[in-house]
C-alpha cells in the first residue's frame, strides 16, 4: 500500500479515536500519521509506506508554496501595470521547449501557466516537445523560457517523476 493510503488511514483512526470528524482534527491526524510513517520507516528496513513518500510530500509542498508565490507576484505585476499610467507590457508568443513528456506533466504545466496572470498556454506541438505560450511581459523572452523551465516544469518534473 502506498505511503499516502497508510497516512490516510493513520488520520482516519486519528479522527476515529477522537469521535469528531472535522477538518482541524483531520489535519493533525494526517500530521502525525506522516510522522509516524517517516520514524516507523526509518526503523524498519523501509517497506513501511512508500519509499521517498515523504520526499514527495516536501516536492509538492514545494510546487503549491512556488505557484502560490508567482501568483501573487504575477497578480501585483498586472494590478499595478493596469492602475499606472503608461504602458509597460511587451507581449510575445514564445515556444518552450519540453522535458516534460507524459500527458499528466504537460497538461499540469500548461494550467498552471494558464492560471497565472500575465502568462497562457496556447497550444502543444504535435510532438510534445514545445509549448506555445503567451507572455504579457515577454521583454526578455529566453528569461521567460528559463523561468518556466526551472520554475514550473523543474518542480513538476520532481513531483511526477
Amino acid at each position: 500500500m502506498s505511503g499516502f493510503l497508510w497516512n490516510i488511514l493513520l488520520a482516519l483512526a486519528w479522527v476515529g479515536l477522537n469521535g469528531e470528524f472535522t477538518n482541524g482534527n483531520f489535519i493533525v491526524g494526517f500530521a502525525l500519521g506522516f510522522l509516524i510513517l517517516f520514524f516507523a520507516r526509518r526503523g524498519t528496513d523501509g517497506r513501511t509506506g512508500a519509499p521517498g513518500y515523504g520526499r514527495k510530500v516536501w516536492q509538492v509542498t514545494g510546487l503549491l508554496l512556488f505557484f502560490i508565490k508567482k501568483l501573487i507576484v504575477a497578480n501585483v505585476r498586472v494590478a499595478y501595470d493596469v492602475l499606472t499610467p503608461g504602458y509597460r507590457m511587451r507581449p510575445g508568443i514564445l515556444a518552450v521547449p519540453l522535458d516534460a513528456r507524459t500527458d499528466l506533466e504537460i497538461t499540469l504545466l500548461a494550467n498552471l501557466i494558464t492560471l497565472t496572470p500575465g502568462t497562457l498556454s496556447l497550444d502543444v506541438s504535435n510532438d510534445r516537445r514545445t509549448l506555445y505560450i503567451h507572455a504579457m511581459y515577454a521583454d526578455d523572452p529566453e528569461a521567460v523560457k528559463l523561468s518556466i523551465k526551472h520554475g514550473f516544469e523543474r518542480r513538476i518534473l520532481e513531483v511526477l517523476r
